[in-house]
């Protein structure tokens, strides 16, 4: 007698899909801590900004191939769709277009300026659902995303200014957030259609490599001089592009992408609490208040969402 195979159940499916959900923001939020370390490890790197980004964009990228290459599976799961390629090569152009048009507008202004300027990407984002996906947001979302921006100047505001000379780097830090949106909306549809190891594996061979040049033309330090400064690079590699970039891929499959654009904003408050434990910089009470209001915007947020 023959027994017929049973249907998979919905139910065990929907949970699965629970579980995941419930798994993405915790990734999301360490991701956002392992990120807002980055600022830490290039002001103690000795080598320039762009060849912090070369080694951090391209330094991940083997460990992603061998993941790749030693689990079981895994190969079968990195096969790309040769229409996944466009979107893969268009997200890896975004990565040199954000980490580029950073670094120079930290050169041209101020870190608080280029800093909160870079960090707009819920508005971009939102933007972009609105106009191309006809998702317009909630207006308890829209409120979250008041709260969480209004934080995020607080905890800068102390070291914020304006004025003529730095226009054109508060000018790239805007720039730098509509890359940062075009990543995550880029990121969140190629991770419905390939694993966070693939995408970071190819997005780093690509990107990695054409920040080199830029090292060049802006005639900065490529090497590190000493063990202290090569631990440098490597913390940035592990911690930032390995652990706080990967974990910020695998969230965006799993969450929708306003809601994770305005979490990532959890980056200037993780930053300000490392820069306070590691480097000794002082957190005063206005500080401590837009910390606050970041993260309580953040929870109004997955109210909305």
């Amino acid at each position: 007698m023959t027994i017929a195979p049973q249907a998979a159940d919905p139910g065990d499916a929907a949970t699965a899909s629970r579980t995941r959900a419930t798994r993405a923001l915790p990734a999301l939020l360490l991701g956002a801590m392992c990120i807002g370390l980055s600022g830490i490890f290039v002001k103690l790197s000795e080598v320039g900004p762009q060849a912090n980004a070369f080694f951090r964009i391209a330094g991940a990228a083997p460990f992603y191939w061998a993941f790749l290459a030693l689990v079981p599976g895994s190969r079968t799961r990195a096969r790309i769709d040769p229409r996944q390629w466009r979107l893969l090569l268009l997200a890896s152009l975004v990565v040199v277009g954000d980490y580029a048009c950073w670094h120079v507008s930290l050169k041209l202004t101020s870190v608080a300026n280029s800093t909160l300027l870079a960090n707009l990407v819920p508005i971009f984002v939102a933007l972009h659902a609105a106009l191309f996906l006809g998702k317009s947001p909630r207006r308890l979302f829209l409120l979250a995303m008041a709260i969480t921006l209004s934080g995020a100047a607080l905890l800068l505001g102390g070291s914020l200014s304006l004025s003529a000379d730095r226009a054109l780097g508060d000018g790239l830090g805007v720039v730098t957030a509509m890359f940062y949106a075009a990543y995550v909306v880029i990121v969140a549809e190629l991770r419905t259609r390939m694993t966070t190891a693939t995408l970071m594996a190819w997005t780093g061979t690509i990107a990695g490599p054409l920040f080199l040049p830029l090292a060049f033309l802006f005639d900065e330090l490529i090497l590190p001089r000493s063990l202290e400064g090569w631990t440098t690079v490597l913390a940035l590699i592990l911690v930032c592009q390995v652990a706080g970039s990967g974990l910020i891929a695998y969230a965006l499959a799993h969450m929708p992408t306003t809601f994770s654009s305005l979490t990532l904003l959890a980056q200037p408050v993780f930053s300000a609490l490392a820069a306070w434990a590691i480097l000794g910089e002082r957190l005063g009470t206005g500080e401590l208040l837009g910390g606050a209001l970041v993260l309580a915007g953040i929870y109004l947020a997955r109210r909305a969402s």
